[in-house]
């Protein structure tokens, strides 16, 4: 396109633009009377026409270089202002930051052994030595204390006011005679299955008020004295022998009803046994015969035993049948023998 045609193109194109829009502020005159002398206007011929064929374009002021438009214009990738970074702590900085201030060292002591104490009932009971008082060791509940499956070695101390304790299924290996020191409520004492095989001989006869006492399946080889207050015994699955008992140890045992001795290495029945004894059970021990005053008495024919009504006597090595006269006075044969 020849210079003449592009100048062509630029001045139709601003006619048209004033035309449809109208002339721009920023290109219009300032207000007021125009004037003459700039314009000329007398002198301007607005009937002329214009010889396109030898216009001169160069009486329309400066030419413009169009070819500087197919230069390239190279932009670089943007980047963001950033601050410097801080400067970084030295490593001798870092380690005054990091170390702690040391501290005074405490005296060691050796770890205090565990022991029991016996002292001061305190709000939960007695203090047992094993980090807390007997009553939030085990459960107790009015003058109840239960203690069972606690893993307990041994009896812990118990409140004044108790008045039946429950200590199965743990191992506890000796009953002392301080267990039940000062406990003069104490109505039941149950410590089967443990692993006792050893009691003092004093431990339980200050007890005047027990009536229950059940030391089922342990090791017990020796029984020691026993109140007059007992109801119950049962001392069933143990390695009691008939040595292991006192001489005439039951007879004044006045309130005596259950007696269960079974399962274990008597060779004979204890006498004499009181009148108020209801139970009597011995299977699975070595009694190998029965005499006349075991049950009845020898000298008087009328006499009559009311209250025995349960003995079980199977599981030993004689036959019931050959001491028919050991049971005469009872009203119930017992059962056993062959």
């Amino acid at each position: 396109m020849s210079d003449r045609t592009r100048l062509l193109w630029a001045l139709m194109g601003a006619m048209v633009l004033v035309l449809v829009v109208g002339p721009l502020p920023a290109l219009s005159a300032p207000p007021g009377e125009p004037d003459g002398e700039v314009f000329d206007l007398e002198n301007y011929d607005l009937t002329s026409e214009v010889d396109w064929e030898n216009l001169d374009s160069n009486n329309y002021g400066d030419s413009y270089d169009y070819e500087d438009l197919d230069q390239e214009i190279e932009v670089g990738p943007i980047v963001p202002d950033t601050d410097a970074p801080p400067p970084q702590p030295t490593p001798e900085e870092q380690e005054e930051e990091v170390t702690p201030p040391t501290q005074p060292s405490l005296p060691t002591h050796p770890p205090t052994p565990v022991t029991l104490d016996f002292n001061g009932p305190g709000l939960f009971g007695p203090e047992t030595g094993l980090g807390m008082p007997t009553c939030l060791l085990c459960v107790c509940i009015s003058g109840s204390v239960y203690c069972d499956d606690t893993g307990l070695d041994q009896i812990p101390p118990l409140p004044k006011e108790t008045t039946r304790f429950y200590g199965r299924f743990n191992r506890i290996r000796h009953v002392k005679n301080t267990d039940f020191m000062n406990l003069k409520r104490l109505q039941s004492i149950d410590l089967s299955g443990n692993t006792i095989s050893g009691m003092d001989e004093d431990v339980f006869v200050s007890l005047s008020h027990l009536e229950d006492l059940l030391l089922a399946d342990n090791n017990i080889k020796v029984l020691p004295e026993l109140p007059r207050s007992l109801k119950l015994i049962d001392v069933r699955n143990n390695q009691l022998s008939s040595r292991g008992l006192h001489a005439e140890g039951f007879k004044d045992l006045s309130q005596l009803e259950f007696l269960y001795l079974s399962n274990n290495n008597l060779d004979y029945i204890p006498t004499p046994l009181p009148l108020s004894l209801r139970v009597l059970h011995l299977q699975n021990n070595n009694i190998q015969s029965l005499h006349v005053d075991t049950f009845c008495h020898r000298h008087d024919r009328n006499f009559i035993r009311r209250n025995l009504e349960d003995i079980r006597l199977d599981g030993n090595p004689f036959d019931l049948n050959l001491f028919a006269s050991a049971y005469i006075c009872l009203p119930r044969l017992p059962v056993g023998g062959s």
